[in-house]
């Protein structure tokens, strides 16, 4: 019974792992690729299209010697503002190798080396420095998993497009690579290095269980492995050697070394990043049968660090035995960018020294991230199918999500979001509500149900935007306390009750119309109903004033100039009006209008003389913009008694007017916009939510006759 639960388990098991299942620990993305695949060292090859949202894929047009499949294609993404993260799920508080290339291969025949960022989560790696379209640039990191999720991330081009050729991940166990300060820093690879290499091929998995990738000191390239002392000789055994201790290099790369036959083995390298603190050991197996009056004993010299000199090296005895594994090494020692290093024999020494295999790594720093990381983690994780919810990171850095602000200190908060019109359901969020920083909340145009949950630990909010959902319930008492409240939109929803006088305490602007079953108890008109006035106040209180003016005009002038006004041309109209209008109203640019309605992209209505657009200004103000289509008697009219009478009448029921554009033949009106739909709406009725009784539209007439202000 037991071996049968077992056997069940164990397929369940197989079931369960993902496709890298024959490398525990693994992942493998072929970045671009379109389908799965195995490589020539047995390695599962995974499509990227599920781990990363967005990018375009492409075919390399300059191919190299790398023939794999997974160097065929890469994942581009565009040169702008945001970052684009690879997320993948990984143990918490494991430590994991990660590597990502980059093969240009001139993928988007342009010819033009990209450059830019990688990260790893908030934290930045490194900078991708392409100078040759056929030599992957390949980085590698070890980091030790704080969250259920590990994300790549790539972002701030200064040239080209931001791409990658293949990310993989694999997973350590035990203490390998372990440091003290592994919460606070992550260590970038500098150098992995197999002395004595039989060829100039690379060892990694299989004969690395953890695939970490030992490059050949065989293979030369600029200002890396120079410097080389005279009488170095390469050795190799086919003996097994012992080497699951400390970071268990792979038994290949031990059973091959360099010696110094003349007492010594030098070596330069350029450490890129550096300088900086390092992570850096050397690799020790006596692999040559010594005679019994033979001995091996050298000294590591640095230039310019003589307390590095100090230990004794005696492999045979320090690794308590032939074939075994020795480990010594430095794991926090500052190191320049120009590295030189040495090893001497001992005077007592009739061995000269031996060097197995050398790794160095560079300390880089854990940025912590934003505040509400793991707040906005949890929300995302809600919709994990929403493409907005993948893009993975953190919220604000290095570069924030498109819908989200942040503040700009060292570790920010979130002050903004905007899901407007996602196709959102079910209840709001209650990780929303934790966002001690947030400002602006826009979750309009969506199908949010349920009641709007309490705010009141979001003291900063000033601006809800809650329209055109399908909320129920009262709204909260307290969203008027918030002390930094300007305004609330919950018009068109389903909510209930009575509207909380303390909303009606502050200058807070409150739509709620829409909400058949959400009314005001105590007298006086209503705030929806003041919205509406706005509209229909603007129309009365326009058209006693043009009376009064247009009737004390005729008796003041005789006939004749009377019939000279009317039937001056344009042109003196406009005249006339530019002197009159300069003094009582703001003079707006036609560029600065232009740019606040993208060029009249946006038309929200249309009367007999001249078509309304809205606007946005750059202080964030939204706007109507009246553009004059007639240059006939009446349009010029229209104008100049807009603009002469609004400019210097105020009534708290008048939409506010805010100035005017005159340039390059435009007539233009600017007025506050406003939210709750247009006059012909209230008037006649485009849904019951919005048409007017005529015993408000009585109370309204009434107000203004009295020009109750």
């Amino acid at each position: 019974m037991a071996s049968a639960f077992t056997a069940a388990a164990l397929l369940l098991l197989v079931v369960l792992l993902p496709p890298s299942a024959a490398q525990p620990g693994f992942i493998s993305l072929d970045c671009g690729g379109a389908r799965d695949h195995t490589d020539a060292i047995g390695i599962q090859w995974t499509s990227d299209a599920t781990f990363v949202s967005g990018g375009q894929t492409a075919q390399l047009l300059v191919q190299n010697g790398l023939q794999s499949q997974q160097f065929a294609t890469v994942r581009y993404f565009p040169a702008d503002n945001r970052k684009y993260c690879y997320t993948m799920n990984v143990r918490n508080r494991t430590r994991y190798l990660v590597r990502a290339t980059f093969l240009y291969g001139n993928f988007d025949n342009s010819n033009v080396y990209p450059k830019f960022d990688i990260s790893l989560g908030a934290s930045p790696w490194s900078t991708i420095v392409v100078d040759d379209a056929t030599t992957p640039v390949v980085e590698e990191a070890i980091i030790l998993a704080a969250a259920p999720t590990l994300s790549v991330c790539l972002s701030n081009a200064s040239t080209g497009q931001p791409f990658i050729s293949t990310l993989e991940l694999r997973q350590f166990n035990g203490s390998l690579y372990y440091t003290t300060d592994e919460t606070r820093f992550f260590l970038a690879l500098s150098a992995r290095i197999n002395f004595g290499a039989e060829s100039n091929d690379s060892v990694r998995y299989p004969d690395d269980p953890f695939d970490r990738i030992w490059e050949s000191d065989s293979v030369r390239r600029a200002n890396y492995l120079v410097d080389v002392a005279p009488g170095t000789e390469r050795i190799s055994t086919t003996k097994p050697i012992f080497v699951s201790i400390n970071e268990e290099p792979p038994e290949k790369v031990m059973q091959t070394a360099v010696v110094g036959q003349d007492g010594s083995l030098n070596y330069r390298l350029d450490l890129e990043g550096f300088p900086a603190n390092a992570w850096g050991v050397s690799y020790f197996a006596e692999i040559e049968d010594l005679a019994p009056n033979e001995t091996r004993k050298f000294k590591l010299e640095v230039p310019g660090m003589p307390a590095l000199s100090k230990p004794t090296v005696d492999v045979e005895e320090n690794a308590q035995g032939k074939y075994r594994l020795y480990e010594p090494g430095y794991t926090n020692l500052s190191l320049p960018f120009v590295f030189s290093f040495g090893f001497r024999k001992t005077n007592d020494s009739s061995k000269g020294p031996i060097l197995n295999a050398l790794e160095i790594y560079k300390y880089v720093q854990i940025t912590m991230g934003s505040q509400d990381a793991s707040i906005m983690a949890s929300m995302v994780s809600r919709y994990s199918e929403a493409g907005w919810a993948q893009e993975g990171g953190d919220p604000c850095l290095p570069a924030s999500w498109s819908w989200v602000q942040c503040s700009s200190e060292d570790a920010p908060r979130v002050f903004s979001i905007t899901l407007s019109g996602k196709n959102i359901t079910g209840s709001i969020p209650v990780e929303l509500t934790k966002l001690s920083g947030l400002v602006e909340l826009r979750l309009d145009g969506n199908s949010f149900s349920g009641q709007i949950p309490d705010f009141s630990a979001c003291r900063n909010l000033q601006y809800i935007h809650l329209e055109n959902n399908q909320l129920t319930g009262e709204l909260p008492p307290s969203l008027g306390d918030l002390p930094n409240l300007k305004e609330l939109y919950v018009q068109n929803n389903k909510l209930s009750g009575q509207v909380p006088k303390s909303l009606f305490k502050r200058s807070i602007i409150l739509n709620f119309s829409g909400n058949s079953d959400l009314h005001i108890v105590n007298k006086g008109i209503s705030h929806t109903i003041l919205i509406v006035c706005v509209v229909i106040g603007a129309i009365v209180l326009l058209s006693a004033a043009f009376g009064c003016y247009f009737f004390t005009c005729r008796r003041k002038k005789k006939p004749h100039e009377d019939t000279v006004v009317i039937a001056a041309p344009a042109k003196k109209l406009g005249s006339y009006f530019s002197e009159v209008a300069t003094e009582s109203a703001h003079r707006f640019s036609l560029s600065e209008i232009e740019v606040a309605t993208d060029k009249f992209e946006r038309s929200i209505g249309s009367g007999g003389f001249g078509i309304v657009y809205y606007g946005k200004l750059a202080d964030g103000r939204e706007i109507a913009v009246k553009l004059l289509t007639n240059d006939s008697y009446q349009g010029i009219r229209e104008f100049l008694n807009e603009v002469t009478l609004l400019s210097r009448i105020h009534h708290r029921h008048l939409v506010t007017f805010l100035g005017y554009s005159q340039q390059d033949g435009k007539n233009i009106l600017v007025y506050e916009f406003m939210h709750n739909g247009t006059l012909k709406e209230h008037l006649r009725g485009a849904s019951e939510e919005k048409i007017t009784s005529w015993l408000k539209r009585l109370e309204i007439a009434e107000d203004a006759a009295k020009e109750q202000v």
